[in-house]
């Protein structure tokens, strides 16, 4: 990439936009383009194509998307499925008709088969049923995959679709109705802390294993990966990695300074299993993740208190 190319970041509020942000500025790169969701309706088919016909950037990150954790992915499903089909929909339509060769689409490990074998490769996408409580996001993403894969077939496109592994870091979303499992406990950890609590309550056993990944890290790859002009359709990035949420609990307990005991509320879901993703293919374009677990806790736990 031309450290003047132009680049349009969506979602750039959001913790993987902003990290992209980040990444790009650190680079040296100088015209990149963002849009508040005021300034910009991704769920505007003709606001999007007239915004794209107008800025011809060169390159585009997809990373605005409508996400959560198990309860909000339950919850709101009619929600999930329509917001996101839009957003990409939108976004990868109006890129190929604005004559934007080169794009990346950011979806989720969550498009793979529940009960896949593990580690996940790539080949395993559509081979069996999705978890249920995040099918509808699950599917969305999927179709943005394919999205992607049918413009690159029918007009040549250079349109990358990467899934990413679970995330975490600077800007997360630390609402406890709607986040995922690592900012959750760490903002109950935090303020059970604070109040004096013996305990902290954990949702589900704490057998299920979990991957994480630090969201620099991701969005280290990603630029890496548009600089290298990787072509191909589906890309895992992730550590290789995981742990069980009773040792993720624990680890953000000692980040914390919390001294209690931890309470597994087995009436909640625990959702799948095991998730950890086949990184082999990323590995051979000689990239890997750089930043451990507990090392990226304590700066994501400083950003949090700040």
């Amino acid at each position: 990439m031309n450290k003047n190319a132009k680049i349009f970041v969506t979602g750039h509020r959001g913790m993987v936009g902003s990290a992209l942000v980040r990444r790009l500025q650190v680079g040296g790169y100088t015209n990149i383009i963002t849009r508040s969701r005021q300034e910009l309706d991704l769920l505007s088919q003709a606001a999007v194509q007239q915004f794209l016909q107008v800025e011809q950037p060169d390159y585009i990150f997809i990373a605005a998307a409508k996400v959560g954790g198990i309860h909000a992915n339950n919850t709101y499903r009619a929600d999930f499925i329509y917001q996101n089909l839009m957003i990409e929909a939108n976004l990868i339509h109006g890129a190929h008709r604005a004559g934007v060769q080169r794009l990346m689409f950011l979806g989720s490990s969550c498009i793979y088969p529940r009960d896949c074998p593990q580690p996940i490769k790539e080949e395993y996408l559509l081979t069996g049923a999705l978890e249920c409580t995040n099918e509808p996001y699950a599917i969305a993403k999927i179709a943005g995959i394919k999205l992607c894969e049918a413009y690159n077939m029918q007009y040549g496109r250079q349109y990358v679709s990467v899934m990413p592994t679970n995330l975490y870091g600077p800007n997360d979303n630390y609402d406890l109705e709607t986040s995922h499992v690592l900012p959750a406990l760490l903002r109950k950890a935090h303020e059970a802390k604070l109040r004096g609590d013996k305990e902290l309550v954990v949702w589900g056993t704490g057998t299920p294993r979990r991957e994480f990944l630090y969201v620099d890290d991701l969005a280290d790859a990603c630029v890496f990966l548009m600089e290298q002009g990787y072509a191909g359709s589906l890309l895992n990035i992730g550590t290789g990695q995981d742990v069980t949420i009773r040792k993720l609990a624990e680890t953000i307990m000692d980040v914390v300074g919390f001294e209690g005991r931890i309470v597994f509320d087995a009436g909640k879901p625990d959702g799948t299993m095991r998730k950890v993703l086949d990184v082999s293919r990323l590995n051979a374009q000689n990239w890997e993740t750089s930043t451990p677990l507990h090392k990226g806790l304590r700066i994501t736990y400083e950003q949090f208190k700040a």
